[in-house]
């Protein structure tokens, strides 16, 4: 059921600064920036993120135990059997946390795996929050060492965009990125981010120029910025009627609502037209759901799915 590991050619290459040089003269190279590093394994492995989401639900489905143990087996088991296979792979923080301290160990585990398959991490964990504080999350996610070291976390604004300042420096001093929540599809969601800000302009408008900002002064001045957003497939008409140029932001288009949720071609006409080769489409169940044996063709069919969507 386990592929081989994919040759060490073909793999992404790994985030932060490598093994300085023995003759310490030589200035360490430069990180090679996560935009440029996801748009590489988008264009081998096609525009999908797959989740690992071990709901109770899922794992009963899969025979296993809501325990650690059952835990360990299903995370474990998606990367071995889908690292390298796909653009990314995206842990849900909160479904390892419900396991107490053991479930994050377990979490530790799979991120460094992904890092061993040469598959780039995206850490779902919505933070957000100011100063020290915001410092700590940065350092515990995004520091070089850091046993929760992923390639890119997400992260919610609305204690403001400039919050998340020791967040996105870190990731660019380290080659790592972030995903900002912008234009999500619960149903709340509007409520906050069309609401009109202090600027006249909806707060999502006024996150994704922000985000714009950010990479325009990044470390890749061309091609995908490192700071991206999370859009929701499922939004409908909002960014055209709020104003919202997702293309000119140049930020990487995290993108629920692809599988299970129904998105298809004229949702993503509707949502992304203009950015379409900035989306990454993010798919959990529909893959999920076929169990260990079924993983790699579910994965292959979303990725085509996608693909079929994202062409027009």
């Amino acid at each position: 059921m386990t592929p081989a590991p994919p040759s060490a050619e073909s793999r992404i290459p790994p985030a932060g600064n490598p093994t300085p040089p023995a003759d310490s003269r030589i200035p360490p190279a430069e990180p090679v920036p996560f935009g440029t590093r996801l748009a590489a394994a988008m264009a081998e492995h096609g525009p999908v993120c797959v989740g690992i989401d071990p709901h109770p639900g899922l794992l009963d489905a899969w025979g296993l135990p809501d325990d650690v143990t059952g835990l360990r087996t299903f995370a474990m088991c998606v990367v071995e059997v889908l690292g390298g296979r796909v653009a990314a792979l995206k842990p849900q923080s909160a479904l390892f946390e419900r396991h107490g301290s053991a479930g994050v160990a377990v979490l530790e585990d799979v991120l460094a795996a992904c890092r061993d398959t040469g598959t780039l991490s995206v850490l779902d964990v919505k933070r957000g929050d100011i100063g020290s504080t915001m410092a700590g999350y940065a350092h515990a996610y995004l520091a070089d060492g850091a046993p929760l070291a992923a390639d890119a976390i997400t992260l919610s604004p609305y204690l403001g965009l400039g919050s998340l300042a020791p967040a996105v420096e870190l990731a660019h001093a380290t080659g790592r990125g972030v995903f900002v929540l912008a234009l999500t599809s619960n149903p709340e969601g509007a409520s906050v981010q069309h609401a009109v800000g202090a600027d006249g302009r909806a707060v999502a408008a006024g996150i994704v120029d922000g985000v714009g900002v950010l990479n325009a002064s990044g470390p890749a001045p061309t091609g995908l910025g490192s700071v991206g957003l999370v859009v929701g497939a499922t939004i409908g008409a909002a960014a055209r009627e709020l104003g919202i140029d997702l293309a000119g932001s140049r930020a990487p288009l995290l993108a629920p609502g692809f599988g299970a949720q129904g998105a298809g071609r004229a949702e993503v006409t509707e949502v992304f037209a203009g950015a379409e080769q900035a989306v990454l489409a993010s798919t959990s169940r529909a893959v999920l759901a076929a169990g260990p044996d079924g993983l790699v063709a579910a994965a292959e069919q979303a990725v085509a799915e996608v693909r079929t969507a994202l062409a027009g």
